[in-house]
């Protein structure tokens, strides 16, 4: 028997708007740590569309997140659905901004140590270009906590860039400015 949010996210699908009404499901009826359990099982059939969703909640109600980074942590490295990537990427972008924030979440330093090699890693495996973008932001911000990240991610931007599509070069060439400032 299927909960009413599997029954939710069976019925949505890719579009802004259908994952914009299962989010608001999920905020109105408190479902984010079902929503989170279901992201969070790669073997569950709607992993990806939970995933999709988590990406709206964090934008819209990032603190009902804070109870699950550790379990976002431990999942990071283990997807390799890219449709579950690249949502799961912004999402740690979401963190970084909220985490470099004067009232936002504060982050341990075990969970930033987890995200930023999961975004590092991110970065240099093949990855679609939407998911490196989001690590390689993210990653920006959290250099300016650590310095030794900005090096790191110079080095891997200028490298890569030949090798890349427009988008990714467009997006790199904006971090490399910031960087080269």
């Amino acid at each position: 028997m299927l909960t009413e949010l599997e029954l939710k996210l069976l019925e949505s699908d890719a579009h802004r708007t259908s994952r914009m009404s299962a989010c608001n499901f999920v905020i109105r009826k408190e479902k984010i740590e079902e929503l989170a359990q279901i992201a969070f099982n790669i073997s569950h059939k709607s992993h990806v569309m939970a995933f999709w969703t988590l990406e709206f909640v964090c934008e819209k109600k990032l603190k009902m997140f804070v109870p699950f980074i550790d379990s976002l942590c431990e999942v990071l490295p283990k997807l390799t659905d890219d449709s579950a990537i690249r949502p799961a990427t912004k999402i740690c972008y979401f963190l970084a901004k909220s985490n470099h924030r004067k009232n936002g979440i504060t982050l341990s330093h075990e969970q930033e140590h987890n995200i930023i090699e999961a975004l590092i890693d991110r970065l240099i495996q093949e990855e679609k270009v939407a998911a490196k973008v989001y690590a390689m932001k993210a990653l920006f911000v959290f250099g300016k906590k650590y310095d030794w990240i900005n090096n790191e991610l110079k080095e891997i931007l200028v490298q890569d860039f030949p090798n890349h599509s427009a988008a990714y070069k467009s997006a790199s060439k904006h971090i490399l400015k910031k960087l080269n400032k």
